[in-house]
């Protein structure tokens, strides 16, 4: 499996080719190829950050790509502000503007978005299920260990909201 795009990437596994999602749609031949957002919510002082668990390894599946922040790839010409802010609707229905931060890289930017604490969300069918979680609990789940990095980049900054 490919260890340096985040979830909802392109997957060679999955029989598409280097240069398409795992369900099939496109994903743009130049740099940036999607974009990760980190969600988070402020309660008590502190951030929990919300990951999401893939559905196509089953509900049991811990390894790398199970779980991760919204994230997805990148449509051929779309502008990479509007992949993140279609992807966070497409996999947790939240319609927001994620904002660009450092963090990330040219082929995988990280955006970030706060939300209340009692935001609902919806899952794609994508995924089966999510959490919102503490920075240390987050990022022991995220894997493989590149989206990790990123996400803790952007996520350490962020875990001391009130």
């Amino acid at each position: 499996m490919n260890d340096r795009l985040p979830s909802g990437a392109a997957e060679p596994d999955h029989g598409q080719g280097p240069f398409r999602t795992w369900d099939g749609h496109p994903v743009s031949q130049e740099p940036p190829h999607g974009a990760m957002i980190v969600v988070y919510r402020c309660r008590g002082g502190a951030a929990e950050f919300l990951l999401l668990h893939r559905r196509h390894h089953g509900p049991d599946y811990m390894g790398d790509w199970a779980w991760g922040p919204p994230s997805g790839a990148r449509y051929p010409g779309e502008a990479i502000e509007r992949c993140a802010a279609r992807e966070l609707e497409e996999e947790t229905q939240l319609r927001l503007r994620p904002q660009s931060v450092a963090g990330g890289s040219a082929e995988w930017p990280v955006f970030v978005a706060e939300v209340p604490a009692e935001t609902a969300i919806s899952l794609s069918p994508e995924h089966d299920r999510f959490v919102w979680l503490p920075l240390p609990d987050a990022a022991a789940l995220v894997a493989p260990a590149t989206v990790r990095e990123s996400f803790l980049a952007v996520a350490q900054r962020l875990a001391g909201c009130k």
